[in-house]
């Protein structure tokens, strides 16, 4: 039985390599390759090989002598480390653009993220199907996410429309929010998010093209 005792807390760091490994991994499997080293790894990312063998460990993965891991059997280690070898469903609220796109793109299975449904508050957009998934309003989303024990949920809407959305989520005991909204949400202590802030990324993108132009100068 799993206890609070028990459960390893990896580095949100740590998290964020990870998928990298992974596929470079899957890129490996496709190429035949059977067996892999933290030092190649880390070559192959532009990392420490120290830090590539510290992040491994917490998949509870052990490598061979000289040979190194198991190409199979370090892919399945880190998707079970991130919960990626079985479905999480979850619900998509905001049936815009970057939703539909969402809902259109079908590797999110091969991370473990299946979408149920999406909502939307826009009458001409509930009752249609995008990408085979249907649109239903909002206001059903509580009484769904309880009957359908859903605890994800992926935040595609306009900044001005991200808090209510956010408030209904947690009347229906979301716990966890991907939200893409271009705007802070406020939740409970014990409720997840993860903010995928395009604007940030690309802030550091174009910043780091207006240095490198300047040198070309």
């Amino acid at each position: 039985m799993l206890t609070k005792k028990n459960i390893v807390v990896i580095p949100e760091p740590t998290l964020r390599r990870l998928p990298h490994y992974l596929h470079l991994l899957l890129n490996l499997k496709e190429q035949g390759v059977k067996s892999v080293s933290s030092t190649f790894i880390a070559n192959e990312l532009g990392l420490d090989s120290t830090q590539v063998r510290k992040d491994v460990q917490y998949t509870n993965i052990i490598g061979k002598p000289k040979t190194g891991f198991d190409v199979n059997s370090l892919i399945n280690a880190i998707q079970t480390c991130l919960n990626w070898n079985r479905y999480e469903n979850a619900f998509l609220v905001g049936a815009g653009s970057l939703g539909t796109a969402m809902l259109g793109y079908k590797q999110f299975k091969d991370y473990g993220l299946n979408f149920v449904a999406a909502f939307d508050n826009d009458p001409e957009k509930v009752g249609q199907k995008i990408h085979g998934i249907e649109v239903l309003s909002i206001d059903r989303l509580p009484v769904l996410a309880q009957l359908m024990k859903i605890h994800l949920a992926v935040l595609t809407v306009p900044a001005k429309a991200a808090q209510e959305c956010v408030d209904i989520m947690l009347k229906g005991g979301i716990v966890a929010i991907w939200n893409f909204a271009p705007t802070q949400i406020k939740v409970p202590k014990n409720v997840i998010v993860e903010n995928a802030q395009f604007s940030q990324s690309l802030a550091v993108l174009t910043r780091k093209l207006s240095v490198y132009k300047q040198t070309l100068l």
